[in-house]
């Protein structure tokens, strides 16, 4: 098996800590591709409401990239909740004096959750992105799969 030693490129990212008492992200494993991000201070989520989880940090997305947020996995189990819409996506203009990570959750259990500071909520992961210059095409002359759900139908 192969192994690629990734401590030898690692890109830099600009981070700004809006309060003093915030932790900088560090990615927990030599292994980790995703860094945890942690509430910056208390919260309670209502039972079926969405919370918004302050992380107290701007985080500048280098060129070329998107950071992506995404539960933690063990999040769901633990805490019960989860993110209200998949994934979050942080553009790379989303960088100014102001523009703060902050991290929607869902609670759905019947109970209040109650998340501390400095509780792990989510993962933030940098992925390669551009933005696409679109074309309008005429597709008629093209073979069609069938539509949504068309690989379903074995």
């Amino acid at each position: 098996m192969m192994y690629i030693d990734l401590s030898k490129k690692r890109m830099k990212v600009h981070i700004h800590k809006l309060r003093g008492d915030v932790e900088i992200p560090v990615f927990q494993t030599k292994g980790s591709i995703g860094f945890d991000l942690a509430a910056a201070e208390d919260i309670e989520i209502a039972p079926k409401e969405i919370g918004m989880v302050s992380t107290g940090l701007v985080i500048e997305t280098p060129p070329g990239f998107a950071l992506i947020l995404a539960s933690r996995s063990s999040a769901p189990k633990k805490f019960g909740i989860t993110p209200p819409h998949g994934i979050g996506v942080i553009d790379q203009d989303y960088s100014g004096a102001e523009d703060e990570i902050k991290v929607l959750v869902r609670n759905f259990t019947q109970s209040p959750v109650v998340i501390k500071k400095g509780t792990r909520v989510a993962q933030g992961v940098f992925v390669r992105a551009e933005q696409a210059e679109f074309v309008e095409d005429d597709f008629s002359n093209r073979e069609s799969r069938g539509g949504f759900g068309s690989t379903g139908h074995e």
